[in-house]
């Protein structure tokens, strides 16, 4: 069964501001993937939450749609300036609402774990054209931070904080999101597919949007809804964080490390 998640209005407006967007280094891999086709119709990012990874598309296929369950997502998303040639629709991951054989791209960025994976799966293999991509891509919750000197202790104080969040971990992903896609790869029938770990994507940020950032994680939120004590913790960690930085304020910046991985799966071209 699909887990429905991120869907309250406050929750949904956090992830347009402190979510980060795919490097351009893994959209030019997923379109070197699809290299074998000179014209790009249709990408279809499923789990698009409020957009950042979709409208990264736009440039390079003529219509792209963001699907998601979330409504309140889907407001923020189309609410916000996009190119004219996407567009967002509600529907669930394991029910898309595209003809057979449509699509030259299925993707989704940091949603896939969330889905029933076979009924998926499926719908992904209905839709897609013979020839087309299939792309998952996602990153590990345990991302590091770099300020000079400071590196090592720093993230010695993050993970703390991982520690601490890792026992409200949805239980339907289990313990390790990057062994949920490993077997998703496993399960793909397509023989044309590639396994990629782990792609180190370094972005600098004020450390209060890294803050926000963790805070807007599944687990902080389980943390949050069962004991308010989840505003203190995170509230401890940045004050360390600044007072290891030699810091006064959040607005300081940080480079976060993200550890992005990724699969990629083509149709083939004849069954």
């Amino acid at each position: 069964m699909a887990q429905r998640h991120f869907e309250e209005k406050q929750h949904a407006k956090s992830y347009r501001c402190y979510r980060v967007s795919p490097p351009q280094q893994l959209i030019d891999e997923v379109l070197n993937f699809l290299r074998k086709r000179d014209q790009l119709d249709l990408a279809v990012d499923v789990g698009c939450g409020s957009g950042q990874g979709t409208e990264l598309l736009a440039p390079y296929f003529l219509t792209v749609v963001g699907i998601d369950i979330s409504r309140a997502q889907l407001e923020i998303a189309d609410g916000e300036e996009h190119a004219p040639n996407v567009c967002y629709r509600e529907s669930p991951a394991e029910d898309l609402p595209f003809e057979d054989e449509s699509a030259d791209l299925v993707t989704s960025f940091s949603a896939a774990h969330w889905f029933d994976h076979p009924r998926f799966l499926r719908e992904a293999d209905r839709i897609l054209r013979p020839g087309g991509c299939l792309a998952l891509l996602s990153y590990t919750m345990d991302f590091e931070l770099e300020y000079g000197d400071k590196t090592p202790k720093l993230n010695e104080i993050c993970h703390e904080l991982y520690t601490a969040l890792h026992p409200y971990r949805k239980a339907y992903i289990g313990s390790s999101s990057l062994q949920v896609y490993k077997n998703i790869y496993d399960s793909v029938s397509y023989r044309d597919k590639e396994w990629h770990e782990c792609l180190r994507s370094p972005i600098l940020m004020p450390l209060s949007r890294f803050i926000g950032l963790v805070e807007s994680f599944s687990t902080y939120q389980g943390f949050l809804e069962k004991d308010p004590e989840a505003k203190s913790l995170s509230k401890n960690i940045t004050e360390r964080l600044l007072k290891e930085m030699g810091a006064s304020s959040t607005d300081t910046d940080v480079t976060v490390v993200v550890k992005y991985f990724y699969l990629f799966a083509s149709k083939p071209e004849t069954s």
